[in-house]
């Protein structure tokens, strides 16, 4: 075999594993998610710490409905809402939009209500829809200003039985 060949196959070792390594490294740009991928009720749990001492970590438990279009509603109550914010049942009222991409990547937006903020939330979808990874992107006081710099993590998980989440 002349060394052109020799060479031409070396090369061709060596750039195809690093090629497909790069295509996987990217991730695929559709995985067939859409606004439909998100459609009805959604439990979640929210911790949230403040970068600004003396605030202590925040928690909130919920319920999200999707409704597989782009129109979000929310009911939520916060940890020890009833000692700090003399709350007896969850807040309701809280209404937003919501955009899926393709790659199953979102950005939701949600106002919690009279007093409380507007929150942006940066999501990630997995289980074929089924559970929502999100951090929260913005969140804006009443007031109209940003709220103090924050972590956050948020979980959401289909409501229902199993049959439901298989059909």
């Amino acid at each position: 075999m002349n060394s052109w060949n020799i060479k031409g196959m070396l090369a061709a070792a060596i750039v195809l594993p690093a090629l497909s390594g790069a295509a996987w490294a990217g991730g695929s740009d559709d995985l067939g998610c859409s606004n439909a991928t998100l459609k009805g009720d959604y439990a979640f749990s929210v911790l949230t710490i403040v970068a600004a001492a003396p605030v202590t970590p925040g928690v909130v438990i919920g319920l999200t409905t999707f409704d597989g279009k782009g129109g979000v509603t929310q009911i939520d109550f916060p940890g020890n809402g009833g000692t700090d914010l003399g709350l007896t049942a969850f807040r309701t009222g809280q209404t937003g939009s919501y955009t899926v991409n393709p790659n199953c990547t979102g950005f939701s937006t949600v106002n919690l209500g009279a007093g409380v903020g507007v929150t942006t939330n940066a999501f990630v979808i997995s289980n074929g829809g089924r559970s929502v990874h999100a951090v929260i992107a913005a969140f804006t006081a009443p007031d109209g200003t940003p709220a103090t710099p924050l972590q956050s993590r948020i979980d959401l998980w289909k409501v229902g039985s199993e049959q439901e989440q298989q059909q």
